[in-house]
């Protein structure tokens, strides 16, 4: 009884939720922390708690079709996570590979036109996960409706001093000049940058960090941030859609406060125009009159148009 009362309201809470979502982000990114965690509260291996967080992964991307998110990038393997034991980082090479074949034979992939694409240091992955990546990429290749981006041997301070690095070999070489030098040069040098700008960064596991994670397009677009205490495998359709009611009030109070100070420069303008007729006002006046009492009375221009607007027609 409690439990289908539960469900019950959760179906509610999830419906109104969706209702409510009116302009969600093009670009969401995730940190999908806490597999290995999940696993051993769990009593599974590792590689068992991986293979929990591919299957949210799939469901992740149904919601994402759901309310017209256009590309995702997902953080599937850090530079940092080749420290971990070579065990455990065989078999998640075996499960990236594997889900990378299934994925570009998906028929979830296929009927929602989903173009898949890897970023990272590719060259640092084993063959096998290389071979995947390609197959993948030119089975989607044709597609635009959805882009995902899988974040494999990647990391945001690496990609960052990559680019620095080309740079100042090109100015070196000569092949580049100082005033060349350009945001969209910068970003032309980044690994295979994704097409958009990060709008919301989520991020599961309790943990309240961006971890390396697209410094250039999240952290420089200051993107929203939504952090969740489910570890991934856990993460569900409720606390996706409450991680873009987050980025929409982030946006509807800057747009609030963008309205705020456009009205404020208004005013300002506004005011500064009125002064300056007062002046000119007073000054013809002085110079028509030779009178030089500042104190006297002048009809100004916003006075005298109250004054026509108060005083009654002698016609009526």
């Amino acid at each position: 009884m409690f439990r289908w009362l539960k469900t019950r309201i959760q179906r509610v809470y999830l419906r109104e939720l969706k209702q409510s979502i009116e302009n969600p982000p093009e670009h969401v990114a995730v940190i999908q922390d806490g597999n290995r965690r999940y696993a051993r509260e769990h009593g599974m291996d590792s590689s068992s708690g991986h293979k929990h967080g591919a299957e949210t992964t799939e469901e992740m991307l149904q919601w994402c079709e759901e309310v017209g998110i256009r590309e995702v990038t997902l953080y599937t393997l850090s530079t940092e996570n080749f420290e971990r034991p070579t065990n455990e980082l065989e078999a998640l090479f075996d499960l990236i590979s594997e889900k990378l074949y299934q994925f570009a034979d998906a028929e979830l992939v296929h009927e929602n036109n989903v173009h898949i694409r890897a970023i990272g240091e590719i060259h640092q992955l084993p063959q096998r996960v290389v071979d995947a990546v390609q197959y993948a990429e030119e089975q989607t290749a044709q597609y635009d409706q959805l882009q995902l981006n899988i974040a494999l041997a990647y990391g945001g301070r690496n990609e960052l001093l990559q680019a620095a690095t080309d740079i100042v070999r090109d100015v070196d070489e000569g092949t580049l000049t100082p005033d060349e030098i350009s945001l969209s040069e910068i970003e032309n040098r980044l690994y295979r940058k994704p097409i958009r700008d990060v709008d919301l960064i989520i991020r599961t596991g309790g943990d309240e960090r961006t971890s390396n994670f697209l410094p250039w397009h999240g952290n420089g677009n200051e993107a929203a941030v939504y952090f969740c205490t489910p570890y991934w495998p856990e993460f569900n359709k409720v606390e996706f859609f409450r991680a873009i009611r987050t980025y929409e009030s982030r946006e509807e109070s800057w747009q609030a406060d963008q309205n705020h100070r456009a009205i404020a420069l208004l005013r300002a303008v506004a005011e500064s125009e009125y002064q300056n007729q007062k002046q000119v006002v007073k000054r013809i006046r002085h110079q028509l009159t030779g009178n030089s009492d500042e104190s006297e009375k002048v009809i100004e221009p916003a006075d005298n148009f109250q004054q026509y607007e108060s005083e009654p027609s002698k016609n009526e």
